[in-house]
């Protein structure tokens, strides 16, 4: 079995890359297993840039492929914010925090259109490497509903389903979401960075 190791401690992501890796053979590694490895500063202007900057760290400290990304909730009435500051959106930086901060943000704002939006690197041993892209649309809710997830799940309203992200399994989130979405594009391209 392959291992493929994912730049990230995000324990979410983690265990949506366990699932979404699981059919094809892939033992997944996360930063969480090399606690050495410092943090990566999130410096960039883009998802792209990010995802980078965080796909390099791994390399170049423990060789193999190396995934990462960047991923990010954008809301149309706050120009694209949060963005890449998704995750660091309030000064606490925790999911609870960013989800007020977005709803005192939105107070009195009809217009509710957003987009999570994603950014998956794949970096081989030789230092190439490419970019997947994915997104979900979606509308901001008014209240948190949901328990599964993390981040902006509990706000992310999908009007087809009449629910959350956070309402749906993580077996329904994988196939509908912006990360999901990504990894169907780079795993159809598996023949490049696996050989």
């Amino acid at each position: 079995m392959k291992t493929i190791i994912v730049a990230t401690k995000n324990k979410g992501k983690i265990d949506e890359y366990r699932v979404l890796f699981a059919p094809y053979g892939y033992r997944i590694e996360s930063l969480l297993d090399y606690p050495a490895i410092p943090d990566v500063e999130e410096t960039g202007t883009t998802f792209a840039e990010n995802a980078l900057l965080k796909a390099k760290a791994v390399s170049e400290r423990l060789g193999g492929i190396a995934v990462a990304d960047d991923s990010g909730l954008e809301v149309s009435a706050l120009g694209g914010a949060p963005g890449v500051h998704s995750q660091r959106y309030s000064d606490e930086g925790t999911a609870a925090a960013n989800n007020a901060k977005l709803l005192k943000a939105l107070a009195g704002v009809d217009s509710r259109e957003a987009r999570f939006v994603c950014t998956i690197v794949v970096l081989r041993p030789d230092g190439t490497h490419r970019f997947y892209q994915g997104a979900l649309n979606g509308l901001i809710a008014r209240v948190p509903r949901g328990t599964e997830g993390f981040g902006f799940d509990p706000l992310f309203f999908l009007p087809e389903r009449g629910c959350t992200v956070a309402e749906l399994d993580m077996t329904e989130k994988n196939r509908l979401s912006h990360r999901g979405r990504a990894f169907l594009a780079m795993i159809a391209d598996r023949d490049w960075w696996s050989r």
